[in-house]
């Protein structure tokens, strides 16, 4: 049976095309999100988790230059604006940025600030990358530097954190921090009930 224009067998026709259109379109929606997914460090050649750690290693570097103005906001560059973000050191535990550059803040205010001619050193750097927007990374520093009244002295410790790649950017979204202990007598007795530190 034939139909006249704009009939019945039209619009069924019109139809099945834009089933068809969506059915397509949803396809290419779902092609795109596996091909576009992170994937893992195994999905990686070498040269790409290289390039990660490199680029890492120059963010922390760049940010913890103390000859830089602005102490504060550099560290504060490698943290994201908004979300959680888990920081523990010396105890204490903060779980927002706010907290976090309040505490950095007092470290700066009551220490860094006190240090004359310091110099960041990073004595080991390795990074672990999980997947192509995660990374861990844990280092090793020590800060020399003249005490207010011209005493050599240095601070230092270890510090591990984790890394995620949000809207092109990588921000630490977790961290560790912990000092090494200045006073020699809990150093040695650390070092006796661990002998295996011994050289």
């Amino acid at each position: 049976m034939e139909y006249p224009s704009g009939g019945s067998a039209d619009r069924v026709r019109r139809r099945t095309l834009s089933i068809l259109g969506y059915c397509l379109a949803a396809a290419g929606c779902l092609a795109g999100s596996f091909a576009c997914s992170p994937g893992t460090a195994a999905d990686m050649s070498a040269s790409e988790k290289k390039a990660v750690a490199d680029t890492l290693k120059h963010l922390v570097v760049e940010a913890y230059d103390l000859s830089r103005p602005n102490p504060v906001k550099n560290l504060m560059s490698l943290y994201p604006t908004k979300g959680r973000v888990i920081s523990a050191s010396g105890g204490v535990l903060t779980t927002t940025r706010p907290q976090l550059e309040q505490a950095i803040q007092a470290f700066w205010t009551y220490v860094g600030q006190n240090m004359r001619q310091p110099r960041w050193e990073w004595t080991s750097m390795n990074v672990d990358v999980l997947a192509p927007d995660a990374a861990v990374m844990t280092s090793t520093y020590r800060v020399p530097h003249l005490t207010p009244t011209g005493m050599n002295h240095v601070i230092g410790g270890a510090w591990t954190a984790v890394f995620q790649k949000r809207g092109g950017r990588w921000v630490i979204i977790q961290e560790h921090l912990s000092d090494v202990q200045t006073n020699p007598n809990l150093q040695m007795n650390q070092m006796n009930m661990n002998p295996q530190t011994h050289p």
